[in-house]
């Protein structure tokens, strides 16, 4: 079944853009396990859904504003050598954002960052009334979106238990059901002022089903919007087409920005003349913004949000990633060489003798329960499973991996053993290691060692007992 998903290097249309990018070596990443004589080799880096790794292209972009900067100061604004003025650089991501979330140059902004966008959207669009005050969200939403949902609604005189409705996974399941989300809609719609959901979740990789859930909330009566960190750039989104009112992101995951790197929002072009609630001069109207009126007139649409000028240097490492991103011709094929480098993982791990259904997760944890943490003098049997939907069009590139038995230190263990070997992932206290080979730079051999690393660290842990 692995061998599916696996395609020779000369099949494979994207692999020369891996050299595109700066991978860490196993030195750097201070893999000590790993034989000396391979130390400068490329690591093993599967971590492209928490930091997306840095183009070479980001490099060279921000060292010349650097250089601009030097040579010719504040003239870099109007009068840039290399054609990129200053006072209109984030203008050039517009194009490359409405490519990856299908939406018109208008109804895109580069600007912020992803929560100070989602206070700004929901200061836009949540306006509660006496009958229609509800958010409708996921028990399990990023935290930076339960707290941002929580301040919103409480200033504005409600208590977060009675606006906010936080949907869970049905017992003995991990991801949500798209007919539960639907059923909630259909029978609180009435109530619900705001529907909110990820579209890829951050620790399960659940890609949500955002036109059906989109298309049943605005039946409703709902304003939806949606937090893209995990899937712009990772999954083929229309948001102009679905019809949705807004959408936030960051750009340093799978559009491999740089740490903390600027964010983007969506607003659909029905709501392009909505007016501006927090104004800044960097939405005002290009054509007079630099002689300062004493009255604000915004840009139409989602770029007459703008506030301040942005960061020319975190826009140039985002600019150069995008190039790259580009020159793999779009979100189509990056979504093609991800969907068979994930099912290769998949595969492969299913292959394991440590591999065991995602319901054990919840036996094991029954089983705790009742015998106090305790099985088989101590020593529960070790096992590794994942909770990322098997289905491939309801998954992103990341799968998540639980290691059981839960609640008793075996994750941090097997991710030590990782990272002393080289293989770079990312954990979610407490039993889950993300795993995710981006299309852009990962390999087929990548995710073969990270499998065969997997399988050394687990034996080697089973050996000293859990």
């Amino acid at each position: 079944m692995a061998n599916q998903f696996k395609i020779a290097p000369e099949e494979d249309a994207l692999l020369k853009l891996r050299a595109e990018f700066a991978i860490p070596t196993f030195r750097q990443m201070k893999a000590g396990a790993v034989a000396a004589e391979l130390a400068d080799e490329p690591c093993t880096y599967l971590c492209g859904n928490s930091l997306g790794l840095r183009a070479k292209r980001s490099k060279e972009l921000v060292e010349e504003e650097l250089n601009v900067w030097a040579t010719r100061g504040v003239e870099g604004h109007f009068d840039h050598p290399l054609k990129r003025n200053w006072v209109g650089i984030a203008d050039k991501i517009n194009p490359y954002f409405a490519q990856l979330v299908g939406a018109q140059e208008e109804e895109v902004a580069c600007m912020n960052t992803l929560t100070t966008n989602l206070h700004l959207m929901l200061n836009l669009f949540y306006k509660p009334t006496t009958e229609r005050y509800k958010i409708l969200c996921e028990t399990k939403a990023f935290p930076s979106d339960q707290y941002a949902f929580a301040t919103q609604v409480a200033a504005r005189g409600y208590k977060p238990d009675d606006a906010i409705i936080a949907l869970s996974p049905r017992a003995g399941e991990h991801t949500l059901r798209t007919e539960d989300i639907l059923a909630t809609i259909a029978r609180e719609g009435a109530r619900i002022a705001l529907v909110l959901f990820p579209g890829v979740q951050f620790y399960t990789g659940q890609f949500f089903a955002i036109p059906e859930i989109t298309a049943a909330a605005k039946a409703q009566g709902c304003v939806v919007g949606w937090d893209l960190a995990h899937a712009v750039g990772n999954v083929p989104l229309a948001l102009h087409d679905w019809n949705v009112d807004f959408a936030v992101w960051c750009t340093y995951k799978y559009l491999n920005s740089g740490p903390g790197g600027i964010g983007g929002l969506f607003l659909h072009e029905r709501w392009a003349d909505l007016p501006v609630r927090e104004a800044g001069w960097w939405g005002h109207d290009r054509a007079t913004r630099f002689d300062m009126p004493p009255d604000f007139r915004p840009i139409r649409g989602a770029q007459g949000l703008q506030q301040s000028n942005p960061s020319v240097l975190a826009v140039a490492a985002l600019l150069g990633a995008l190039e790259v991103f580009a020159a793999a011709g779009g979100i189509a094929p990056v979504r093609a060489r991800a969907l068979r480098l994930t099912g290769y993982l998949e595969a492969l791990l299913h292959k394991s003798r440590f591999y065991v259904p995602p319901e054990r997760v919840f036996q094991d944890a029954a089983g705790n329960e009742q015998e106090g943490g305790k099985r088989e003098g101590g020593k529960g049997k070790l096992a590794v499973t994942v909770i990322t939907p098997e289905d491939a069009a309801q998954r992103g590139a990341q799968l998540s991996l639980v290691f059981l038995p839960t609640g008793r230190g075996v994750m941090p263990r097997v991710l030590r053993g990782l990272e002393e070997r080289g293989v770079i992932g990312d954990s979610r206290k407490p039993d889950v290691i993300r795993l995710a080979p981006v299309a852009l730079y990962n390999t087929f051999e990548d995710v073969e060692r990270a499998v065969t690393v997997l399988e050394e660290v687990l034996a080697e842990v089973e050996k000293e007992g859990v």
